[in-house]
C-alpha cells in the first residue's frame, strides 16, 4: 500500500483571540490546509479537541465544523485524549486513509479557551485529571507538575535551575516563529527570578495556555491531484498508548512508560531507532516534562534528561533540536490542538520550508504529544 502523506497544512498565530469564534478560529486553519493541499476534498474529518464543551458550551464540533466549514455530508467526528487530543485525531486519521476507509482525511486541532476566565478557565485544566481522586481534592495541572518536579529535584539531588535551559531554548526558538505567542527571550537570571506558580515550579516552567488552530490534509501518495508539485512528507510510525489515569496509582511516577511505549512501537513500525531522527517535537507544558519526556524516548539516562538542555544539543543546530518553533513552552500551549501543530511544524522542517527555524538537513522527525503526566501518549514518526 502506498504511504500516507501530510499534502497540507495550516495554522493560526496561538495566542487570545477574544475576538474570533470557535469556529471561524476553524477556518483559520483548515482552509489553507486544503488550498496547501491542491484543494483535495476531505471525505472524513477528525476534530482534536480538549475543552470546547466546558470553555465555549459547544460540543459536537465534527457537525458544526464541515457544516461551517461547506463540507456537509462528510463523516466528520470530536477525538477527545486530554492535552493529546490533536495527536489522537491525527491517528484516527492516519488510521482511515491507511485501511482505505477514506481517501483524503482533515485533521484538525483546535482549543479555545479564552471562552471561559479566571476560576472557571482553571478548573477546565483539571478535566484530563482523575475528577474523584485528583481534581475534586483540589490537584491542579500546576500542582501534579510540581510535585513531580520535586520528587525529581529529590531523587536525582539536582537543584530548581538545572531545568532553565528547556524554557531559555524554547524562548529562543520561538524569536523567529510568527505564529508563536511569545517572542522574548528568557535568560539563566531571568529563570532564577521567576514568580512562583506551585513552589518549586515557576512561571518559566510553564507553557501558557491559549487559543490556536491547526490543520492537516492527508491522503496516499498515489492518490494526490495531478499535478501536485509540493513537497511529501510521509507518516511512517503512529502509536497512540495509555498509561493509569492518576500517578499515584504508578509504581514509579517518574517513568513515563506510555511516552516510552508509544515511542518504541512507533519508531518500530517506521524501521527506525529514535536516533536516527533530527529532530524532536516533544510535550514541554512544563520543564520536568521536557525532562522525562526526553528520558522515556531513550536520548539519555534516567534523571539526566535536563544535561541535554544545557550542552548545547537541543538547539536548532544540535544534534537532537526540539520544540524548533518555540514549543508549547513559547509557541504556546493550545491544549487538545497541539499534537496538530506539532505535525504542522514538524512537515515545515521536512519540507524544507521552516525559515530562519530550519534545522538543518532534516529528513526524519518525532512528534510527542502527552495528557497529562503521560496518561496518553501519542508518537508520530514522519520522513520526508
Amino acid at each position: 500500500m502506498s504511504d500516507v502523506v501530510i499534502a497540507g497544512l495550516g495554522q493560526t498565530d496561538v495566542g487570545e483571540h477574544y475576538g474570533i469564534s470557535l469556529r471561524d478560529l476553524a477556518l483559520l486553519a483548515l482552509e489553507p490546509a486544503i488550498r496547501d493541499a491542491g484543494n483535495l476534498k476531505p471525505d472524513i474529518l477528525f476534530v482534536g479537541n480538549m475543552v470546547a464543551p466546558a470553555a465555549s458550551h459547544q460540543a459536537h464540533l465534527g457537525a458544526l465544523i464541515s457544516d461551517y466549514s461547506g463540507l456537509e455530508g462528510i463523516e466528520a467526528s470530536t477525538i477527545e485524549a486530554g492535552g493529546a487530543s490533536g495527536g489522537a485525531a491525527l491517528r484516527m486519521g492516519y488510521l482511515a486513509v491507511k485501511s482505505g476507509e477514506a481517501k483524503v482525511a482533515l485533521v484538525l486541532g483546535i482549543e479555545k479557551v479564552t471562552d471561559q476566565l479566571g476560576p472557571s478557565a482553571e478548573s477546565m485544566q483539571t478535566l484530563s485529571e482523575d475528577s474523584d481522586y485528583e481534581a475534586v481534592q483540589g490537584l491542579t495541572p500546576n500542582a501534579q507538575a510540581a510535585l513531580l518536579l520535586r520528587r525529581y529535584m529529590h531523587q536525582y539531588g539536582i537543584g530548581h535551575e538545572a531545568f532553565a535551559g528547556f524554557s531559555i531554548l524554547a524562548h529562543a526558538n520561538a524569536m523567529t516563529n510568527p505564529h508563536a505567542m511569545y517572542h522574548n527571550q528568557v535568560t539563566l537570571e531571568a529563570y532564577k527570578k521567576a514568580d512562583p506558580l506551585s513552589d518549586p515550579l515557576t512561571l518559566f516552567d510553564t507553557s501558557p495556555v491559549a487559543d490556536g488552530a491547526a490543520a492537516v490534509i492527508l491522503t496516499l501518495s498515489e492518490s494526490l491531484p495531478a499535478g501536485y508539485s509540493g513537497p511529501l512528507v510521509r507518516i511512517t510510525g503512529s502509536s497512540l498508548v495509555t498509561d493509569r489515569l492518576a500517578i499515584h496509582d504508578r509504581p514509579d511516577p517518574l517513568a513515563f512508560d506510555a511516552a516510552r511505549r508509544s515511542v518504541e512501537r512507533a519508531c518500530r513500525q517506521a524501521g527506525i531507532l529514535p536516533t536516527d531522527v533530527d529532530l524532536f517535537e516533544l510535550y514541554d507544558s512544563y520543564s520536568i516534562y521536557a525532562a522525562l519526556a526526553l528520558e522515556a524516548a531513550g536520548f539519555s539516562e534516567r534523571g539526566q534528561g535536563w544535561k541535554l538542555a544545557q550542552d548545547g544539543g537541543l538547539v536548532l543546530r544540535g544534534e537532537l533540536p526540539i520544540a524548533t518553533f518555540g514549543g508549547l513552552k513559547a509557541r504556546g500551549n493550545p491544549g487538545g490542538a497541539t499534537g496538530v501543530y506539532q505535525a504542522v511544524e514538524a512537515a515545515l522542517q521536512l519540507r524544507g520550508q521552516a525559515g530562519s527555524n530550519q534545522v538543518p538537513g532534516a529528513h526524519k522527525a518525532l512528534i510527542q504529544c502527552l495528557a497529562g503526566p503521560a496518561s496518553t501518549a501519542v508518537t508520530h514518526v514522519l520522513e520526508d
